[in-house]
């Protein structure tokens, strides 16, 4: 049986009901998280690692009521036991293999008892894994998450639930696909604009073609931990 095709948004909210709850996204990018939480009854604080990080996210917020801040996983700028939840939404990876336990120690400090860890991972397959594999190759450190995640408990953390699930994401024309992965990264886009007479075919030739002119529509698994607090 096949992983059901659902959001990132759709998972959240079934696996940790956040509205009314403190929740920290750490490594928020253009604050569409944020913002989405926000709407939903739940206390957000967004986090990035720099002014230039932050700047969509702030620009896009249009009185939401969320906080944003500069910090980073590795070293959040929030109190003990502050948060009843804390979001890696895709960002896991982006830490850096040698600090991704204190990024996860981190999130354990700010917790509050009875909080989670929340962490949606890209698994390193699908077309549209393949597609951006033509900008950076991430299965080493997509593998090191999983790895890290695996030995939660050297962070006081346990696995209380892993789910895994499909997004379909579409984008209309080479030029979409450009913006969401510089928006991660923008030392990216140097690479994307050098490659683009690679890319632009293998956006044509995988997936699917979507409703609108020029549409693509791909598949990307995912993995979702939520970690709890360690207990004994």
């Amino acid at each position: 049986m096949g992983r059901e095709v659902l959001s990132d948004l759709a998972v959240l909210e079934r696996l940790i009901a956040p509205a009314g709850k403190d929740v920290v996204d750490v490594g928020c990018g253009g604050g569409a998280l944020v913002r989405a939480l926000a709407a939903r009854g739940a206390q957000v604080t967004g986090v990035e690692v720099s002014e230039e990080q932050l700047a969509s996210a702030l620009s896009d917020d249009h009185g939401s009521g969320a906080r944003y801040v500069i910090g980073h996983a590795q070293q959040l700028p929030l109190e003990d036991a502050s948060v009843d939840a804390a979001v890696f939404m895709r960002t896991l990876h982006h830490v850096p293999p040698n600090e991704l336990g204190d990024a996860l120690s981190e999130a354990r400090r700010v917790l509050r008892p009875g909080g989670v860890v929340y962490v949606a991972e890209p698994l390193a397959e699908g077309d549209f894994f393949e597609l951006t594999c033509l900008v950076e190759d991430e299965r080493a450190v997509r593998a090191a998450a999983q790895q890290a995640l695996a030995r939660a408990w050297l962070a006081g953390l346990e696995r209380a639930i892993t789910f895994e699930y499909d997004v379909r994401l579409c984008l209309t024309g080479v030029e979409a696909l450009r913006a969401r992965l510089v928006s991660v990264d923008p030392a990216r886009a140097t690479r994307f604009d050098a490659l683009r007479g690679d890319i632009a075919p293998a956006f044509a030739r995988l997936g699917e073609a979507g409703e609108r002119a020029g549409e693509r529509c791909f598949s990307q698994p995912m993995r979702t931990d939520v970690l709890r607090l360690l207990t004994g």
